[in-house]
């Protein structure tokens, strides 16, 4: 059996989760809505999505999967709201828009998708911003929990939780990998824990790299995305019978080890430096102002490319909006 952890008094998850941006990937609606009903009847209860995945066609089939036979009750259903710097107005529209395709009433999480801009805590928190969006979704009861989600860097998750909204959760890359750059599991996670938020975990095998490049088992990577302490869920990307099959396997049963035993699975430490040139990595001015935002990240993680910096709603790729978890 998959284990399950609260996000509050009563209200539980399965440790593992599954990842909505492959549902929509897929050439066969009719098998991905079967591989979706092959997971909740394997014990995997928190699903993810988002509002722009696929071109709302990861929502539309999972909507499809959850309305046949009563599995909308037995799930705990998370989206995301995709404003990227646009106001409130447009976040409600969005959040009736994925409450339609996804057929239910009420969200059990919405969060905030994709914080990888320097400058998106500063924009999300601003007046008639998605911060107020969530938070009127929330009051009005249209959704139970909220956060945000991200995958650049720790010090732009550092600066949404310390601006202080009280967030449920917050997403993050956490993998093997993680801790030998920038890492969300030495900066971010202890954080969390300290504001009561609940962590999910994403990208526990790099979207595959890892794997593929070999010297790290998708076994141990998986148990140890799920051991870090914090972490509600571990999502990850099930996109075949086969793929669904190993994680509930590995999750089945899943206890915490212990953190040196976790550590081990970890592959020795390069003995070259191959970060990328610094070049176009300038120091963040407005963020050393502000002060708390970096000041739990090393000296030499504190940068940011700061000519992402905009003045009006960024345009994204087709590709880069799909943005999978």
């Amino acid at each position: 059996m998959i284990p399950h952890r609260e996000i509050a008094p009563g209200v539980g998850v399965s440790a593992l989760g599954f990842g909505g941006y492959h549902l929509g990937m897929l050439d066969d609606e009719r098998e991905a809505i079967r591989l979706l009903h092959a997971a909740i009847d394997a014990g995997i209860t928190f699903l993810d999505n988002a509002w722009e995945y696929n071109e709302h066609r990861s929502e539309e089939r999972m909507g499809k999967a959850l309305a046949d036979g009563g599995h909308r009750d037995r799930v705990f259903l998370m989206t995301k709201v995709c404003t990227h710097g646009r106001e409130s107005a447009v976040a409600m529209q969005q959040l009736e828009e994925s409450l339609r395709r996804l057929r239910t009433a009420r969200l059990d999480l919405w969060q905030i998708h994709e914080c990888v801009y320097d400058d998106d805590p500063h924009r999300h928190y601003s007046t008639g911003g998605v911060v107020e969006a969530i938070d009127r979704a929330k009051r009005d009861g249209k959704v139970r929990f909220v956060g945000f989600t991200g995958h650049k860097g720790p010090a732009i998750h550092i600066d949404m939780i310390e601006r202080g909204y009280a967030f449920d959760t917050a997403q993050m890359p956490l993998n093997v990998l993680d801790p030998n750059y920038r890492s969300f599991e030495k900066h971010v996670l202890p954080l969390a824990r300290e504001r009561g938020i609940h962590v999910i975990g994403m990208k526990a095998f790099a979207e595959g790299r890892m794997l593929q490049a070999g010297g790290v088992d998708a076994d141990d990577a998986l148990r140890y995305a799920m051991s870090l302490p914090g972490v509600l869920t571990t999502v990850t990307g099930i996109d075949s019978q086969a793929v669904l099959d190993h994680h509930v396997r590995t999750a089945d049963g899943f206890t915490v080890r212990r953190r040196g035993a976790a550590a081990a699975a970890r592959p020795p430490p390069r003995t070259r430096d191959r970060r990328p040139p610094r070049a176009l990595q300038v120091v963040d001015e407005e963020r050393r102002r502000r002060g708390p935002s970096t000041a739990r990240l090393p000296a030499d993680e504190r940068t940011g490319d700061c000519s992402r910096a905009f003045s009006a709603p960024r345009r994204r790729s087709r590709k880069n909006a799909r943005g999978r978890p």
